[in-house]
């Protein structure tokens, strides 16, 4: 159970009143999700300069230090309420990998039960990169070895090769950790992003769009291709204007790198054909 935010945007932006300043802002939100905090921002190198704390945000110093000095035009922060993990630095988010930047709100359904089954489809070679002991390092290794399936991961890769990464990451999982007959889902909602796009999940916890207050219609999502200014992904609403829009159950949103809005549902993405394919879990294209 944690928290996410995600923001891109055509120009550098301080986004200290998403996390800070606003009514209902990361900081507020951290009284409740108290288990660590992680802030990445990309600058002008390809991998995002990162800050992580174990303990709750709001009385952290450092998380509205790092928080007033970042300006970017894309950043991927989180609050964390431990469920599978120890409170420790390794498992803090956004979990990193070159380029990459992973977040997770949610929780695998016995994870100690299914880790083995979720850890054997990752490639050996991103499986050695593991570093914690929470489910969501491992979905995000699970993510990259799909993605690696068909793109070198430290190359730019398209918004819909990330999107479909992510939704069979999302079905892979549910496969195995959702029993048929038993009561409750794994929650998987998932925010990625490699500086340039951003792309994120919705599975059995809220998910909210912004894409600031300037658009006329803001009770719905922007349609697919509309060329944005500004992207913002939350849990929940950071403040109590009509700026955010629900994203719905089992859909996956997010921008390409030049801020035109894409849509998908997972079962499009995420078709039968999948599980045929997915054993053995192989290396991921490298240049």
């Amino acid at each position: 159970m944690c928290r996410l935010f995600g923001f891109r945007s055509a120009i550098p932006a301080a986004v200290h009143p998403s996390l800070v300043t606003e009514k209902n802002s990361l900081l507020i939100q951290s009284r409740e999700h108290k288990d660590g905090w992680g802030i990445a921002a990309y600058g002008a190198e390809q991998a995002p300069v990162v800050a992580h704390g174990v303990g709750p945000a709001h009385s952290d110093p450092d998380f509205e230090r790092v928080s007033s000095r970042v300006s970017s035009h894309t950043v991927v922060a989180h609050i964390r309420l431990a469920s599978v993990g120890a409170v420790e630095l390794r498992n803090s988010h956004p979990f990193l990998h070159g380029r990459w930047s992973f977040v997770h709100n949610g929780t695998l359904r016995e994870f100690a039960q299914h880790r083995a089954a979720v850890e054997a489809l990752i490639c050996p070679s991103l499986r050695t990169n593991i570093r914690g002991t929470t489910d969501s390092e491992r979905c995000f290794y699970l993510f990259l070895t799909r993605l690696g399936a068909r793109h070198p991961i430290d190359r730019k890769v398209p918004v819909e090769a990330v999107a479909r990464a992510l939704a069979e990451t999302m079905s892979l999982v549910a496969a195995i950790t959702d029993a048929a007959g038993q009561d409750g889902r794994s929650a998987m909602n998932f925010l990625v992003s490699d500086g340039e796009l951003m792309v994120a999940s919705r599975r059995n916890r809220t998910l909210f769009v912004s894409t600031g207050p300037s658009r006329d219609d803001v009770s719905t999502l922007p349609a697919p291709g509309t060329k944005l200014e500004q992207l913002v992904v939350a849990s929940e609403s950071l403040c109590g204007g009509p700026y955010w829009a629900p994203v719905a159950e089992e859909d996956v949103i997010g921008v390409d790198a030049n801020l035109v809005f894409h849509h998908w549902r997972v079962p499009e993405l995420a078709g039968p054909d999948l599980f045929p394919a997915v054993k053995p879990a192989t290396s991921p294209i490298v240049a």
